[in-house]
């Protein structure tokens, strides 16, 4: 059933758009969407295994997912050391930050190289669930024991 809802979504037309933004001084200041984002749905789309893969690079302390990556820095405590105007531009497309970078483009269709056949012409993430994981990582705060809430 899993398979059938992931074919259908990737089925839409809906699901190959790419929002509109601007980049402003190493930002996107606007949300993608008019939906604020929702830092549960944020926390199941960083932890999926099977979508954005943010746990093959990235660890957080308070996340209970084993076998997380140490690639990329760890992102416990995050929402308290970055905005999320930067956060979105990070997401969307890193290589505008930093043109070596190892991180994905999550939310660009253009000037990809080896690109899996189920990400072919739509966005790794749409833009809610851009401004979802965005969400779930400013709500990453350190607590007054040293980790995260």
């Amino acid at each position: 059933m899993r398979a059938m809802l992931i074919a259908a979504a990737l089925a839409t037309p809906a699901a190959a758009q790419v929002a509109d933004y601007r980049i402003v001084d190493g930002a996107i200041p606007e949300p993608l969407t008019d939906v604020p984002g929702d830092p549960a749905r944020g926390a199941a789309i960083f932890a999926d295994r099977e979508g954005a893969h943010c746990l093959l690079c990235h660890g957080v302390d308070s996340l209970d997912a084993p076998f997380q990556g140490d690639l990329g820095p760890d992102l416990s405590g995050y929402g308290a050391v970055m905005d999320k105007e930067v956060t979105r531009l990070r997401l969307v497309d890193a290589t505008r930050l930093n043109p070596d970078t190892i991180m994905p483009a999550y939310h660009r269709i253009e000037r990809l190289r080896e690109v899996q056949a189920r990400y072919r012409g739509r966005p790794v993430l749409s833009a809610q669930e851009i401004e979802d994981v965005i969400a779930y990582l400013d709500s990453l705060r350190p607590d007054s024991r040293g980790g995260s809430e």
